[in-house]
This record gives C-alpha cells, sequence and structure tokens, in this order.
C-alpha cells in the first residue's frame, strides 16, 4: 500500500506527476488558503506533506495528524514549521537550500539597484502623467558602483550578493554574522567584518538575509534605523519579522533613511499600511526567487525528498535529522 502525502498548495503540474508515481496523493491545485482546521482535515490519515511557506505546521497540527511522518518544504525559510514539536513527534522536516541561492541573490542585488535608483518612484511618476520637462535632480538617487554594501546575514545567499557587489560593481562589502567566515571566504566574498553597530553606520546600502528566529524578531527597528545614514537604503529579502515595519515606514516618511525595498512583509500578504503611503520604498510580493526554473527545482528538491524518506528512510535535506536515528 502506497503512502499517502497531502500537496497544501498548487505546484508545478508534472511535480505533481511525479510524486503519483510514488504515493496516493490529494494535491491543493484549486491553490485554496487553508485554515488550521481544512489543513488539519487534509493531513489526517496522511503519512507526509509537501509544504509551501504558510502552511504552519505546530503542536497542535502534529496532535491532530498523528500518522504524519515527514514535512517537505518548499522553501528555504523553515519559520512555518515548529520544529521543536516535529522532533519531539519524531516527524522529519525537509527544506531546500542552495538550488535557490543564486536567483535570490540576483533578485536581492536588483531590488537593491531599483531601490537606490528610485526606479519603482520615478515609474509611478510616469504613468501617473507627471513627467513634463527634464530637470538635474529629477529623481537623483545614490551610486552602486563603489558604494559601501552591508550585509547582515552571510550565509550562502548573502555570500552570493556580496560576490556580485565585490566583483561586478566593486563595492567595498561589510558583513555582521552569527558568526565570522573563514578567511578564505571572506577573501572570495571581498569581504570584512564588523560589529552589527559598525555595520548600521557605515553602510550605503544594507542588505538583509538573515535566517528568522525568535531572536532575529525586529533585529532592525527604530533603534537600528536611527544609526544609519539618512542616505541610506535597506533591503530586506530574508524573513518578515526581522525588520519593524511600523518603524521603517515611520523613518521613510520622515526620511530618517532615504529608502527600503522589501520583498518579505510582517503578517504577509498583509502589508503595513503605512508602507503603502510612502513613495520612497519598492515593494515586491514575496518573489525573490520566484524564476521558472528556480521554482520548479525547489519543487523537485521537496519531492525528492518526500520520495528519498519513504523509499531509504533517508532525505536529501533534513532540517531535524536526529529523528532519523543512525
Amino acid at each position: 500500500m502506497r503512502p499517502k502525502i497531502f500537496v497544501a498548495r498548487e505546484i508545478f503540474p508534472e511535480v505533481v506527476e511525479r510524486l503519483a508515481v510514488h504515493f496516493e496523493v490529494q494535491s491543493n491545485q484549486a491553490d485554496d488558503i487553508l485554515s488550521k482546521a481544512q489543513l488539519i482535515d487534509a493531513l489526517r490519515g496522511k503519512q507526509g506533506a509537501f509544504t509551501t511557506g504558510g502552511d504552519r505546521i505546530d503542536a497542535e497540527v502534529l496532535a491532530a495528524c498523528p500518522d504524519l511522518k515527514i514535512c517537505a518544504n518548499m522553501a528555504v525559510g523553515y519559520n512555518n514549521f515548529d520544529l521543536p514539536a516535529m522532533t519531539a513527534r519524531g516527524v522529519l522536516a525537509t527544506n531546500t537550500p542552495d538550488v535557490l541561492t543564486e536567483t535570490t541573490a540576483d533578485f536581492g542585488f536588483a531590488l537593491m539597484m531599483a531601490t537606490a535608483r528610485r526606479m519603482s518612484e520615478s515609474e509611478h511618476f510616469l504613468r501617473a502623467g507627471k513627467w513634463t520637462k527634464w530637470s538635474f535632480d529629477m529623481f537623483a538617487g545614490s551610486d552602486i558602483h563603489g558604494a559601501t554594501l552591508g550585509i547582515l546575514g552571510m550565509g550562502r545567499i548573502g555570500q552570493g550578493i556580496a560576490r556580485r557587489g565585490a566583483l561586478g560593481f566593486g563595492m567595498n562589502v561589510i558583513y555582521h554574522n552569527r558568526s565570522r567566515l573563514d578567511a578564505a571566504t571572506e577573501a572570495q566574498c571581498k569581504a570584512r567584518y564588523v560589529s552589527k553597530e559598525e555595520l548600521l553606520r557605515s553602510s550605503d546600502h544594507l542588505v538583509l538575509v538573515l535566517p528568522y528566529s525568535p531572536s532575529a524578531h525586529h533585529a532592525i527597528g527604530a533603534a537600528e534605523l536611527a544609526m544609519m545614514k539618512p542616505t541610506a537604503t535597506l533591503v530586506n529579502i530574508a524573513r518578515g519579522g526581522i525588520v519593524d515595519d511600523a518603524a521603517l515606514a515611520q523613518a521613510l516618511a520622515q526620511k530618517r533613511i532615504a529608502a527600503a525595498g522589501l520583498d518579505v512583509f510582517e503578517g504577509e500578504p498583509s502589508v503595513h499600511p503605512d508602507l503603502l503611503t510612502v513613495p520612497n520604498v519598492v515593494l515586491t510580493p514575496h518573489i525573490a526567487s520566484a524564476s521558472v526554473p528556480t521554482r520548479l527545482a525547489m519543487a523537485n528538491l521537496a519531492a525528492d525528498n518526500l520520495i528519498q524518506f519513504f523509499s531509504t528512510g533517508k532525505a536529501l535535506t533534513p532540517l531535524n535529522p536526529e529523528v532519523l536515528g543512525g
């Protein structure tokens, strides 16, 4: 008898077909947003789940679904998982690292450039029919080349952004991380380790790429924004909740920093209403990894984790491998 799995959101049809070779698949290809009660109903009697970053797997869900053995997240982040609760229940959690690194770094750099050069603001101006003449300071922004690029969180994606900045644009790259990189990696990225305070005070363009955790909640709040240069830009491609969105909206409105670019938000898909009223912010709907090849690679890796687990008892990218035993 084949294991039963639930695919919680719409994914590529060819990936559903791959899964159907190995499992009895119930798939939410209608892409309905499920309440917790609906998610529990769908997961009852299932041994596996294919989840995305919006599908919360917590102690309540696990208690209601005792047959569940694995949740394969189609995301590198996993703050939708209560990992200690999953581990306590013996439920394996997996994610999709590496396959989205370069695509997300591309997007982070693009968002930084759009923010610095006021692209969104100027496009809205043009579309509104307000462009009637040239002027020397019309939407004059800040340079990328030769500027100081600050990176908070220096994992794979942060390193990718550092390489783009240093090697492609001659930027002075500084970073802060929970632990310092080894000397060889620093040299490859042409990046210098600094304290968080120095990072905030010295960056012309600050990019956030750190994983979300309770200790990282509001890592950038009013106090941190006050340390930044009034000419600086802030880009968040990490996770909502790392930035205090209300404090950021206020800092933008008061021009205490020049601009921001945000791909992630607290409580997304809701966006803090004050962020929608300030012109000096570029807003995108959590699409940093959204190229077709990368999203397909993410879906296939999540599927591979499910297939490997039920065929071999192992997984390619486990988050809590201790549940697998020896």
